[in-house]
């Protein structure tokens, strides 16, 4: 029953913030309705976006291009051309993409308005890069950056310098022409200068800055990308507007909304998790055994519930995500407890490179593997969460979701 209810909190949640109601929305305040409009749509939830401007602006749209990743395209929109390409690791497909809306903005007039749709993913959906700076070395640097344990906002403080069209390049290339960006925040705080590593926002990090990163993760770099790295980028953005449209924060909202529903008691903890997935895991165990015993800190049943972001440093050679991984450090934590469910859900339906949202676990997640001949910890020491869930049948799939604002981590635990 348990489980069941976490599905009902998860897919009410992921409804609720699903991005085509806040686009029309914002768009009919945005006094655009009668300009001639270029869309550009980037991230994980471009499509869906795209899909709701064009039924709103209609032939106000003149053309426009959707960069979004493998599998996220749900068919043709008309008047936009719609691309795929690699996450969270750039390819050959996002600079393909990029250059040709630079192609196709450089051939527009300049009363054109470039309405901008933003969301998670479209650091590495769309790039081009920095002049003497291959596809190699930036893919490189980014699998270096992704496995070091870095936060999304160093990450991204990295990418912005190595790119022609982040921190606010995009926004410079494209002057005097406006932009009007409508933003599905991923990042914590909702930081426009990192959310897609913020195309049409300035970079507000210094040299020193990212000399740190490099040096605090031991990234490695040659003297030819160093030269790229301590360039400083353009501080200064006078043609871009930016609107947050969704946030992880509603995403918990809505979560909340819904386990009240159920008849759980429900305390929202953060909207800010960020530490390590295996720690924020053992975190939550350790909150679950203090309502079982003590009945604190809400009286059950409840729903304690939070949102945000975890890490994962990858010291192994497995499949897995944050989530996942998130989910099966509790489930190790909890093995043999009766009456809790726990569930660490990545809000666009997939969790790091793999197909899986991330984990939905209980007491009997591990004891499931055990009874298979199977050793528990091997798995979270190789990082190789997703096949210990596929093994225990907790793996959460629920497949590529429109948006994408962030994680979000339910625990239940049932009345006496």
């Amino acid at each position: 029953m348990l489980k069941n209810d976490l599905l009902k909190i998860i897919n009410y949640t992921i409804d609720s913030v699903l991005p085509e109601n806040s686009v029309r929305k914002n768009i009919k305040k945005m006094n655009i309705l009668n300009e001639k409009i270029f869309l550009l749509s980037i991230g994980k939830a471009a499509w869906r976006m795209a899909k709701a401007a064009k039924e709103e602006l209609k032939e106000n749209i003149k053309s426009g291009i959707v960069i979004t990743k493998y599998n996220h395209n749900l068919g043709d929109i008309d008047s936009l051309e719609i691309y795929e390409a690699g996450h969270p690791i750039p390819d050959e497909n996002s600079i393909k993409a990029t250059k040709r809306v630079l192609e196709i903005i450089n051939s527009l007039e300049d009363d054109f308005i470039i309405l901008f749709l933003i969301s998670g993913g479209g650091s590495s959906l769309f790039e081009l890069p920095e002049d003497n700076i291959s596809l190699d070395e930036i893919q490189y640097i980014t699998h270096q950056l992704l496995r070091s344990g870095a936060n999304i906002n160093e990450i991204n403080a990295i990418r912005k310098r190595l790119s022609k069209v982040k921190g606010g390049k995009f926004a410079n290339l494209v002057y005097p022409k406006k932009i009007k960006a409508l933003v599905l925040s991923d990042v914590l705080g909702d930081k426009l200068e990192s959310i897609a590593s913020g195309p049409a926002y300035k970079d507000i990090n210094s040299s020193k800055k990212i000399e740190d990163i490099i040096k605090k993760y031991n990234i490695n770099v040659n003297n030819s990308i160093k030269k790229v790295l301590f360039k400083e980028p353009p501080k200064n953005i006078v043609n871009a507007q930016h609107i947050i449209i969704g946030s992880v924060k509603i995403a918990c909202e809505k979560a909340f909304e819904k386990a009240k529903d159920l008849g759980y008691n429900a305390l929202l903890l953060t909207t800010s998790l960020s530490c390590e997935a295996k720690e924020a895991g053992k975190f939550f165990a350790n909150i679950a055994l203090e309502e079982l015993k003590y009945n604190n800190p809400i009286k059950k049943p409840c729903a304690i519930i939070a949102g945000g972001e975890t890490i994962v440093n990858v010291k192994g050679n497995g499949l897995g995500g944050r989530n996942q991984e998130l989910s099966y450090s509790f489930a190790l934590e909890v093995e043999g407890l009766k009456n809790i469910a726990f569930a660490s859900v990545g809000t666009d339906g997939t969790d790091g490179p793999t197909d899986a949202a991330g984990g939905i676990v209980d007491g009997f997640t591990s004891i499931k593997l055990k009874t298979k001949g199977l050793d528990p910890y091997i798995f979270l020491e190789n990082n190789d969460t997703y096949n210990a869930l596929e093994e225990a049948g907790d793996l959460l799939k629920i497949g590529p979701t429109g948006t994408n604002v962030n994680d979000i981590i339910i625990l239940l635990v049932g009345g006496n």
